[in-house]
């Protein structure tokens, strides 16, 4: 006797099989018009297979199935997504839609643009599809991204819109079709066969091999224009390297969407110092684009490669500059000068005239000048100096070992001290006198005090705040971003860890905690911005003294949020954390100084790789204050806590 259930299969598979052709010719024209669009470029699509080399880039997973490219010239040209190559592999295998397969060599790597170009050999002419016009391109149009990851013969898809243009600084299409490592690569179409960019992982902040890929399958995804990228293939073809242009230049902190786009400081020896441009300049033009905010002079460089000249139009005092300026790849790391005190932190509106001092290092510029704990610096060079930013803007101006004179008020005198600048330390400030108690806010006026709960709207993770008792609100305090390793977070914890320092050093402490427990994402980072950003509008907080500190997996994370946010962090404090691969330093600023403390091992196997790291960021010149831990990665003890705590009280030293 037959199976009833297999005569029932058997005849619905009759079925579908009779009715099917029927339906395609009834299909929907929207859906027709995907399957025709996707069909005039599937020839263009390649299967490309990756052996050897790293097992991962960051936290992500790569090399361990094929991922997507795309022909763009006829002779073997293939463009993909750097992504895919950033193990660096041995060998590269390219799968045409024949089903051939040819090895490849990678020829050229564009790290603006994060893509790279292949060669393969072959007699066959390769089909190349046609570029969209971005003048054509519109938000809201139905969009169609592509890849050969999957099934050798056919592409997978996935529809959507064109959400926005001109992202990442002007370099991108956003689109909420569904992205993933494996169709980077692959292109972004349009609904007539058209190719409006190809698909790859990008960030607003960061610049590492693996930036933006924490956005695959999450609605926002970026491909760069094809157009865009047929302007730079002659150079990528001839195997040139291509890098974002840069003119050396750091514009004066403040709101990108509000501040016009003035010259805050000037890097030696760069495009922007031999223009002879000074700081003060406010950039209104380039190449004819009108710029008044400083995001749009972002917009209008993001697109631009070292090897391009643009002609810049400035505005000084009353007069215009106009110059035609070469972009470069690379800008000489900045090395911040030292004058070797620590400001006095004086409550608002009781302030004298001029910087008080806190404390003197020893042996520093200011000590071998003669500077007293009693004096007033009231002016430096011919600036006149009313508090901390007026002086650290000067210092903005001058590097070690040149001279500054400053003035100073002494004794109800006004004398004039010459000294010369040296390097950032890197060791402990001095043990400083206890700060002075100022009368705080009526008992009504005072903010919430001990274990503070902060939730962010439309977030599911939690963050608390230790707030001392002893929090003033007329007075600046500190603030560290704790991270403790994913695990170890417990509330009670984060008091009994921090509750004396905070008091000692006049600290506040947040703790954002991961939404998993057992891990961090990269794209947390923002609900972590976001949580110190709350702390700071409710709270008196020294922007100066902002530092994050994480430890083992939330040390990973500390490291990307300084990375990436240089208008915050002011010092990121790694214990038994690596910067995550595929992340690079970024270069040091002359507005934006980082300090570094990394607790980690020093002797034994477990260490190289924090030497590393350590002489890496030294070359760069960033200021690195090292913990031994020993010759195996451990947590800090009571006493390293207290020197962690006095390095975050010492992060406004001048």
């Amino acid at each position: 006797m037959r199976n009833p259930l297999a005569v029932f299969f058997a005849c619905l598979s009759c079925f579908i099989s009779l009715v099917l052709p029927t339906l395609a010719q009834d299909i929907d024209p929207y859906e027709r018009a995907i399957v025709a669009a996707t069909e005039r470029v599937a020839p263009s699509l390649v299967r490309i297979e990756t052996l050897g080399g790293l097992d991962k880039v960051g936290a992500v997973l790569i090399g361990t199935g094929p991922t997507t490219g795309m022909a763009v010239g006829k002779n073997g040209l293939i463009i993909s997504s750097a992504f895919n190559f950033a193990q660096k592999p041995a060998q590269i295998l390219v799968y045409l839609n024949d089903g051939s397969r040819h090895p490849a060599k990678l020829i050229a790597t564009d790290h603006n643009q994060k893509l790279v170009l292949l060669k393969i050999e072959t007699t066959t002419e390769l089909p190349v599809p046609e570029a969209a016009p971005m003048k054509e391109v519109k938000v809201g149009q139905t969009v169609i991204a592509l890849g050969r990851a999957f099934d050798a013969d056919k592409p997978n898809l996935s529809a959507g819109i064109v959400s926005a243009v001109g992202r990442i600084w002007g370099k991108a299409v956003q689109t909420d079709a569904k992205i993933s490592p494996n169709n980077y690569g692959g292109p972004l179409i349009d609904l007539q066969g058209r190719v409006v960019g190809i698909l790859t992982p990008l960030s607003p902040q960061a610049a590492g091999d693996d930036a933006g890929v924490e956005w695959y399958d999450s609605g926002i995804g970026f491909a760069v224009p094809l157009t865009a990228i047929n302007r730079v293939l002659p150079r990528l073809e001839k195997g040139e390297d291509l890098y974002s242009g840069l003119l050396g230049i750091s514009l004066k902190k403040g709101d990108v969407y509000v501040e016009p786009a003035t010259l805050g400081a000037i890097a030696t020896n760069s495009p922007a110092s031999k223009a002879e441009w000074k700081v003060g300049d406010t950039i209104i033009k380039i190449n004819d684009i009108p710029i008044a905010r400083q995001n749009q002079l972002k917009h209008a460089m993001g697109p631009l490669f070292a090897g391009d000249t643009v002609h810049v139009t400035l505005k000084r005092g009353s007069g215009i500059i106009e110059s035609d300026v070469p972009l470069v790849s690379k800008i000489t790391a900045y090395q911040h000068p030292f004058l070797g005190i620590i400001p006095a932190r004086e409550p608002e509106g009781q302030k004298s005239s001029g910087l008080g001092l806190h404390g003197i290092y020893p042996n520093s510029p200011a000590a071998k000048a003669g500077l007293r704990l009693s004096d007033r610096i009231i002016g430096a060079g011919d600036k006149l100096i009313a508090d901390r930013a007026d002086l650290q803007e000067h210092l903005h101006t001058l590097a070690p070992n040149q001279e500054l004179v400053l003035k100073i008020q002494r004794d109800g005198k006004t004398e004039t001290v010459t000294l010369k600048l040296a390097k950032l330390p890197e060791a402990l400030a001095p043990d400083l006198p206890p700060r002075d108690v100022f009368p705080g806010p009526t008992e009504g006026e005072k903010p919430a005090t001990g274990l503070v709960t902060i939730k962010i709207p439309e977030v599911k993770n939690e963050c608390v705040v230790f707030v001392p008792e002893t929090y003033q609100a007329n007075m600046p305090h500190g603030l560290v971003i704790w991270l403790p390793a994913p695990g170890m977070v417990k509330d009670a914890d984060l008091e009994k860890t921090w509750k004396e320092l905070a008091v000692t050093h006049g600290l506040l402490v947040v703790m954002p905690k991961s939404a998993d427990p057992t891990k961090w994402e990269k794209s947390e980072l923002e609900f972590i911005t976001k949580a110190a950003n709350d702390v700071i509008g409710k709270y008196n907080i020294d922007r100066a003294r902002i530092a994050t500190i994480g430890q083992d997996g939330g040390g990973n994370m500390a490291w990307l949020l300084a990375f990436q946010q240089r208008d915050l962090v002011r010092g990121v404090a790694a214990i038994n954390a690596l910067v995550p691969t595929g992340t690079k330093p970024p270069a040091t600023d002359p507005l934006r100084r980082l300090y570094v403390l990394q607790a980690s091992p020093v002797k034994g196997p477990a260490a190289i790789k924090f030497n590393e790291l350590t002489k890496t960021l030294r070359e760069l010149f960033y200021p690195v204050l090292a913990i031994d831990l020993g010759e195996a990665p451990r947590g800090l003890n009571e006493a390293e806590f207290g020197q962690l705590a006095r390095w975050v009280d010492s992060l406004d030293a001048l």
